[in-house]
């Protein structure tokens, strides 16, 4: 019952604050939709897209990058959670929690889990404006999909909460969103398939195939049209469990303090 109580505080926090925040969501949505609305227009006759799994027939760019930008909303959510830990830390409340009776673990992943709740919530906000914009997939697959998302939201959360152990000050992390975020965006199979990568640069195809959040998006796009992708679930899944694992790791409180007796 502590347990449920506990979690239960966690998430209501993070709702009020994404309540407080509601800016968040429109800002999570104004970038997807401009891809969405505007680039695609640009992009549709430059990245006409094939006949390849799991579509049965020739679609336009617009169906194409739907799940991709679902999970460029997770992403730019999981790297804001990340900016909020950091903050967190700063104005001294991360303590104040860590310091529970509850095991560090346990408020760590109550926290993601939180997160991924804010995150599926943004993904079907946009879903429904897509819609509205004729922009669909079948209804059952808007269903069948929410695992994938969940595990997807998790999984950059969990990268989220490991950075942001890392990061010591809210001003170092614009290299962050440089460096990590940016590079796992444009590497990836979200706006554009992978084999128009690998016709313009095998090296690059290879940065693709290796970049977690490839597999995440794949993993996405199969889930909502009904089918199944056992390679894009055993590397999201991996990576997840690797991510909350090294997350907690880095907010050990013993060695945060050899990392203090080292720097002094």
């Amino acid at each position: 019952m502590a347990y449920f109580t506990c979690f239960t505080g966690i998430l209501i926090r993070e709702l009020l604050r994404f309540w407080q925040q509601r800016s968040r969501l429109i800002s999570a949505l104004v970038r997807p939709l401009l891809w969405l609305v505007v680039f695609a227009a640009g992009f549709r006759a430059a990245l006409g897209v094939a006949i390849i799994p799991p579509y049965e027939t020739y679609i336009t760019y617009e169906v194409y990058i739907v799940p991709g930008l679902a999970g460029v909303i997770m992403l730019f959510n999981g790297m804001q959670s990340s900016l909020s830990m950091v903050y967190d830390r700063e104005m001294g409340s991360m303590k104040v929690l860590l310091t529970s009776p509850m095991p560090r673990s346990f408020l760590l992943v109550s926290k993601l889990l939180a997160g991924a709740s804010i995150s599926t919530l943004q993904v079907y906000a946009f879903f429904a404006i897509a819609w509205l914009l004729d922009v669909r997939a079948e209804p059952i697959g808007y269903l069948v999909v929410l695992p994938a998302l969940v595990l997807t939201a998790l999984m950059l959360g969990a990268l989220g909460l490991l950075l942001s152990s890392f990061i010591k000050q809210l001003e170092n992390f614009a290299g962050v969103m440089n460096f990590v975020v940016f590079p796992m965006f444009f590497l990836s199979s979200a706006l554009y398939p992978l084999w128009k990568m690998q016709e313009s640069s095998e090296w690059l195809y290879q940065l693709c195939l290796f970049n977690p959040f490839t597999h995440a998006v794949e993993l996405i796009r199969f889930a909502m049209y009904s089918q199944f992708n056992a390679q894009a679930l055993a590397v999201t899944l991996g990576c997840t469990i690797a991510f909350i694992g090294l997350a907690i790791w880095g907010y050990d409180p013993k060695r945060g303090m050899v990392r203090r007796k080292v720097g002094g």
